[in-house]
């Protein structure tokens, strides 16, 4: 049900979760543990999903948090006792959220793209980022560790993990895809290797996302090296597309500060 990160199990008082698509209610294409609040499931089959990652965090359902998520370098800071800010209103649009409040399980969802869990284990501040190339490669890691240390994180001690994604074997891009990345900064071209079709490349997302980590200063990194398109314990957006299914599941990947 669940995938760990070593380093992030190695800290006391926290509890974290990148979950897999096994020990849930769904069926079908979004079989089994689908926590995708804007995907086409049974509803109700989602909650219970979601109710069990929450259990299984140690939280209420109700302190499972995310947010409606955009492929934006946008966070979502929460301070104080805590109160959902969107109580009662839609979700908030953003791409990362960051905490410092026990007993809340911040969390976001992937279905390809990039989960990063974060935690400076001195300053007891926690975040959760959504990234994808767009997030990525417009800022999503750097905002979340600016807002972490807005509530007193020291990034030089924050420990980030990066869960399940697509990797570089699966992930072909198109000419114009290379062209952005390169813009945007000619190294960037060290993150894409030929393609087998003509006029195509394979892109290194994961690696992508290290170096923004590391070149903002954060340097104790685990990677879990687990590829959604391959591994069939994960929900794929990608594979989705290729065999042609109507919708996709998604993934909860969540951290939580033990009250």
């Amino acid at each position: 049900m669940t995938l760990g990160s070593s380093l992030l199990s190695a800290i006391p008082g926290l509890r974290h979760a990148f979950f897999s698509r096994e020990g849930g209610v769904s069926d079908g294409i979004y079989a089994s543990l689908n926590g995708g609040l804007g995907s086409n499931d049974d509803p109700a089959k989602v909650t219970e999903n979601r109710r069990r990652m929450a259990e299984q965090l140690g939280v209420p359902p109700a302190q499972l948090i995310s947010v409606h998520q955009v492929h934006s370098p946008d966070v979502v800071v929460a301070t104080g006792p805590w109160t959902a800010p969107w109580d009662g209103a839609p979700r908030p649009k953003a791409d990362a959220l960051v905490t410092r409040t026990e007993g809340v399980a911040i969390s976001v969802t992937t279905a390809d793209c990039g989960p990063i869990l974060f935690v400076d284990p001195n300053a007891r501040v926690i975040g959760a980022a959504h990234a994808g190339w767009k997030g990525a490669l417009t800022g999503v890691l750097e905002a979340t560790i600016a807002a972490m240390e807005k509530l007193g994180a020291d990034r030089g001690g924050i420990v980030a993990a990066i869960g399940p994604l697509i990797r570089q074997e699966s992930y072909e891009v198109g000419k114009e895809f290379v062209e952005r990345f390169i813009e945007a900064d000619a190294e960037n071209g060290m993150f894409f290797i030929p393609g087998a079709r003509d006029g195509h490349a394979m892109f290194d997302l994961a690696g992508f996302i290290r170096m923004r980590l590391e070149n903002a200063g954060v340097l104790m990194i685990d990677d879990l090296g687990i590829d959604t398109y391959a591994d069939e314990r994960c929900f794929s957006y990608r594979r989705s597309v290729h065999r042609k299914e109507a919708d996709y599941g998604r993934h909860v990947h969540a951290i939580a500060l033990e009250g």
